[in-house]
């Protein structure tokens, strides 16, 4: 028996930990066929170039239950024309189900690649066997995208209208219903206006990602839910959450003036401090009149317009989480935080 060098264990995946630490030497007529994602079967030649080789064949994966190969065929078959009797093995528990997804993760990372036919077969059948894994899940195991298991999802006949939840890549459960977990995460920026967006997606069962969208959105005086993710017809259905009405939406932040920027700039606590100084510039640049922003966008490239608006939204969000984070640190030293819309009321020694 040999053990898995301990330089190799944070490359163990998720489906990986089924898998024993150990390896030993099997017979290989104790062996059976693998349920392989390969839908044209192992290729001959390749396992014949294993087993001209001089290099010791790595361990095969077997499932302990089944004594089924789920990752190594070639290796088995290189072997078996070498004429060994022999083969290491590491052994998988779990389901045969769980054994195939392995089969699929492994056969993704390593050897001869999946066909793109191979890969949406897998697919459908992990589809099938895991209906609560999301289509990111789904597609990080398969190697497709997201939004192509996400249509294979469509079609696959299978009975998913019970499910609330799916399972990420992460292991956590975030609702089915895309518009549902926003409201949640509204709700929870509503009451927590201070909260991070850790706390806030874990609170309300969201990507990070999402809770960030979902405060932007909020900060902007938007519908926290997009269009595009609202139910079919006017306002939300009842088994969907509240109607837009309802939802907790803030007034929007409103846009600095230059009056506001000109008493920071005579105030000597941030004139005369390196940091202030290099804040009221950076406040300065990019501090845009209407007529400023029209021009720059009248300059910009068709070709580069997703970038540039990329870019800018990345900038926005860093700003927007600047400005939680001082009245984080004021609510925290005990200092009142000023109401959004409020700004320009600022004092002159603000």
């Amino acid at each position: 028996m040999s053990e898995l060098p301990t330089g190799d264990e944070s490359r163990i995946t998720l489906h990986e930990r089924l898998i024993s630490r150990r390896t030993q030497l099997l017979p290989i007529c104790s062996l059976l066929p693998a349920d392989s994602p390969r839908l044209a079967g192992e290729v001959e030649e390749h396992a014949r170039t294993l087993a001209e080789s001089q290099a010791a064949l790595p361990p095969i994966v077997v499932h302990r239950s089944t004594m089924r190969v789920v990752d190594g065929m070639h290796r088995l078959r290189a072997a078996t024309l070498r004429g060994d009797k022999h083969i290491e093995v590491r052994l998988v528990e779990g389901a045969a189900e769980d054994a195939f997804v392995l089969a699929v993760e492994l056969n993704a990372e390593h050897g001869l690649p999946l066909s793109r036919q191979d890969r949406t077969a897998a697919a459908l059948r992990i589809i099938e066997s895991h209906p609560h894994w999301s289509d990111r899940r789904i597609a990080a195991v398969t190697g497709l995208s997201p939004g192509g298991v996400g249509a294979l999802r469509s079609r696959a006949d299978v009975p998913v209208a019970q499910l609330t939840l799916r399972t990420g890549r992460d292991g956590r459960n975030r609702p089915v219903n895309g518009a549902a977990g926003r409201i949640a995460a509204s709700r929870v920026i509503a009451e927590s206006p201070g909260a991070s967006l850790r706390e806030i997606a874990s609170r309300a069962g969201v990507a990070l990602a999402t809770a960030r969208d979902v405060r932007n959105r909020m900060r902007l005086g938007q519908d926290p839910v997009p269009p595009k993710l609202r139910p079919a017809g006017s306002g939300y259905s009842a088994g969907s959450g509240p109607r837009e009405s309802d939802l907790p939406v803030p007034a929007p932040a409103p846009v600095i003036s230059g009056s506001v920027l000109a008493r920071m700039r005579r105030d000597p606590s941030l004139r005369m401090s390196q940091t202030g100084r290099a804040l009221l510039q950076l406040l300065a640049s990019h501090l845009l009149t209407d007529e400023q922003r029209q021009d720059l966008i009248a300059g910009v490239p068709a070709h580069r317009a997703a970038d540039v608006a990329h870019a800018a939204r990345l900038c926005a969000d860093r700003w927007l989480q600047f400005a939680t984070d001082i009245e984080v640190r004021r609510a925290q030293d005990g200092e009142a935080v000023p109401e959004r819309g409020r700004v320009s009321s600022m004092s002159s020694g603000a």
